[in-house]
């Protein structure tokens, strides 16, 4: 059989129609937890994504002091440990302080098994020239939660956000790109899908873990930008 006459077989399969990225899930009805949600980044998801509807816990190492940052949070955000806010997560987001990304996803390895996890955490060092970025042994923080986490699947995402746009609540849309890093598409699809919830906000896909580093250490330049022009900086990804 010629390829013309195969072209013209009705038996022979038909074409793939390419996937729509911009086809995404339906994630509302999952639950968000954020390790680190004391800290001021991990407070301003926990908060967005609240705002918009979805369910959020945070966590801590101290129980009490998360409760305490969820009340003033309100919008029906729940705080718990840090052990806890992973069992009871569908999606949990990474925030805690680079020095202590290890210990603390070394201490949760069991709780997080099977768990869609989001690293957001920016491995930078500070001196009298500002914010450099560094480079962990295991390439960036999100190959290092990989590692430390063999039965969960890991993405990366939302480094690029300011703290302080998050947390204002007089502000109703975030003008911002955010670049969405991850093995397996339908993992990023959802993470992609969850930043699509805060209006004004993207989710973008950009490549696999082992281009984390470059986003990770993209933020170093973000503070300079920051600071020169008393801004706060974020990215907006252009013909997509």
């Amino acid at each position: 059989m010629t390829s013309s006459s195969a072209s013209q077989d009705p038996t022979a399969p038909a074409a793939r129609t390419p996937k729509d990225p911009w086809d995404l899930p339906d994630v509302s009805g999952l639950v968000v937890g954020v390790l680190g949600g004391t800290g001021e980044q991990g407070r301003g998801l926990a908060y967005r994504f609240a705002r918009a509807g979805q369910k959020v816990i945070i966590g801590s190492r101290s129980a009490d002091r998360a409760r305490d940052a969820a009340a003033e949070l309100g919008q029906g955000v729940e705080g718990a440990d840090n052990a806890e806010t992973a069992r009871r997560s569908d999606v949990v987001i990474v925030a805690v302080p680079w020095d202590g990304h290890a210990k603390t996803l070394e201490s949760l390895r069991e709780e997080l098994a099977g768990k869609l996890v989001v690293d957001c955490v920016n491995p930078l060092g500070f001196d009298k020239k500002g914010a450099y970025a560094l480079k962990p042994e295991e390439g960036s923080a999100a190959e290092q939660a990989a590692a430390l986490l063999p039965d969960s699947r890991v993405t990366a995402a939302f480094h690029h956000l300011s703290a302080v746009l998050l947390q204002d609540a007089s502000l109703d849309e975030i003008d911002t790109d955010v670049m969405v890093l991850g093995e397996e598409r339908a993992d990023v699809e959802t993470v992609q899908a969850l930043a699509g919830r805060i209006p004004g906000m993207r989710g973008v896909f950009a490549g696999r873990l082992r281009n984390a580093h470059q986003v990770e250490s993209l933020v170093a330049n973000l503070i300079s930008v920051n600071r020169r022009y008393k801004a706060h900086a974020g990215l907006r990804v252009t013909d997509v």
